[in-house]
């Protein structure tokens, strides 16, 4: 009989992470992202649509249909309350996106900023109200 060697299970790698984004209109999300930031639909689920997911490369968001607001009053605005952060590589890269998004005709809740830990960021205010950072190394 052949003796079995072993193995230690191998630690689970984290791969990536989906923000969960609350929304008033599924539809009108996934036009928002399609359109203006450049994401593509993975799913829409529903009818109505209730739940759905856009990709842009390796950056998915989720967008789950809510009836009521999820924050008091302007509590988001007012202590800029991220939903979500999305990381490239580079501060070309940063600058790049943002270029391309103002082309757009996105709103931004903050412009393309240098911060004092050495990225360079800015922040998009989704239809409604999500604020998603975007944000990349301050150095070349």
């Amino acid at each position: 009989m052949k003796s079995r060697k072993k193995t230690t299970p191998r630690k689970p790698v984290l791969r990536a992470t989906e923000a969960q984004l609350y929304v008033a209109d599924v539809d009108a999300s996934c036009a928002f992202f399609t359109s203006k930031l450049g994401f593509n639909i993975v799913f829409v689920y529903g009818d109505p649509p209730f739940y759905g997911q856009v990709k842009r490369n390796e950056a998915r968001l989720n967008m789950r249909f809510v009836t009521e607001p999820v924050f008091a009053g302007d509590v988001r605005e007012r202590e800029q309350l991220l939903s979500a952060t999305i990381v490239v590589k580079s501060a070309g890269e940063i600058e790049t996106l943002f270029r391309e998004f103002e082309s757009a005709g996105v709103r931004f809740a903050q412009p393309l900023k240098d911060e004092p830990w050495g990225a360079k960021t800015f922040v998009v205010s989704d239809p409604d109200g999500n604020l998603i950072s975007f944000a990349g190394s301050g150095d070349e």
